[in-house]
């Protein structure tokens, strides 16, 4: 395909060096960042992504940022370039377009995204990243969203009006208990479609909401959509005896749940439905924790 000059010149820019061809890259065909694998003179290929949206830019700044902190660590790829001319950011990273994408996924693969995430959980970002509570994708208000207008989130039909009025007390008080804060680096984004399997090593993507706190968080996030995309269940990782888990599961369910049913977000059209199928898996997650009934 043939690129605009302007994003030539961008990457020209960011690699020092002119690609001599581009292919388009997948990216939940949302058109919130132009995304390209690159072939370079010397053989080697990059993986950009170039803003297409001012708010897509300031995300790909606060990537930079955590690439520029964490390069050389085996968990996320290797920095290639960047470019900053103020209207669109251009992101250069390793091309892991060869690694294997899950799902489906094995016991070999989960365990190989539990590895990296003990390491890491073990990094400490210090004051170089924002604290989890700042982060974009902030997660403390779902349950009492729903409780001011439980409209959207009761149309998606995963729970009756009596059973949300019967279990919404108990969800706000745990989800306003669990603990956000701590000092572990946070990727806050782990998903399948953020993994890519090199061999035997799990290498993280989208680092744009990394940031720093409690790992529970980091590691519970990704337990819905897991069991959502024929993985294990979140028991089986988590034991139900987890300090701080119901409270931490809560928060999430009210995350996920409190966005599903709104309307859909035309830059990111992925985003409702992933937020459903995690809503589908977190919701009974959290009741178990917290001894409510199944949600009928």
């Amino acid at each position: 395909m043939q690129p605009d000059p302007a994003d030539v010149e961008r990457a020209r820019r960011a690699l020092g060096i002119t690609p001599v061809s581009w292919r388009a890259a997948s990216g939940h065909s949302a058109p919130s960042n132009r995304r390209f694998v690159v072939d370079l003179p010397d053989g080697s290929t990059a993986f950009l992504k170039i803003a297409a949206f001012d708010y897509t830019g300031q995300w790909l700044r606060s990537e930079h940022q955590a690439y520029e902190l964490l390069d050389g660590e085996p968990f996320l790829p290797r920095l290639r370039g960047w470019d900053d001319d103020g209207e669109a950011p251009v992101l250069a990273t390793e091309d892991l377009s060869a690694g294997r994408w899950p799902p489906p996924w094995d016991r070999s693969s989960v365990d190989a995204v539990l590895a990296s995430l003990d390491a890491i959980h073990a990094f400490r970002p210090g004051d170089a990243l924002p604290p989890a509570e700042d982060n974009q994708f902030g997660v403390a208000d779902g349950w009492t969203r729903i409780a001011a207008d439980p409209g959207p989130f009761l149309s998606l039909g995963l729970c009756s009006p009596a059973w949300l009025d019967r279990s919404l007390a108990t969800l706000v008080a745990a989800s306003s208990a669990a603990r956000i804060d701590g000092e572990a680096l946070l990727h806050f984004d782990v998903r399948s479609d953020n993994v890519s399997l090199v061999g035997t090593q799990a290498v993280l993507v989208d680092w744009n909401g990394a940031c720093a706190g409690d790992p529970l968080l980091d590691t519970a996030s990704w337990l819905p959509s897991l069991q959502a995309e024929g993985g294990p269940s979140p028991e089986t990782i988590l034991p139900d005896d987890t300090l701080g888990l119901p409270e931490t599961a809560s928060l999430l369910a009210g995350f996920f749940a409190s966005r599903a049913g709104l309307s859909p977000v035309p830059q990111a059209p992925h985003a409702r439905p992933l937020q459903l199928m995690q809503t589908k898996t977190a919701l009974p997650w959290a009741a178990r924790l917290l001894g409510l009934p199944p949600p009928d």
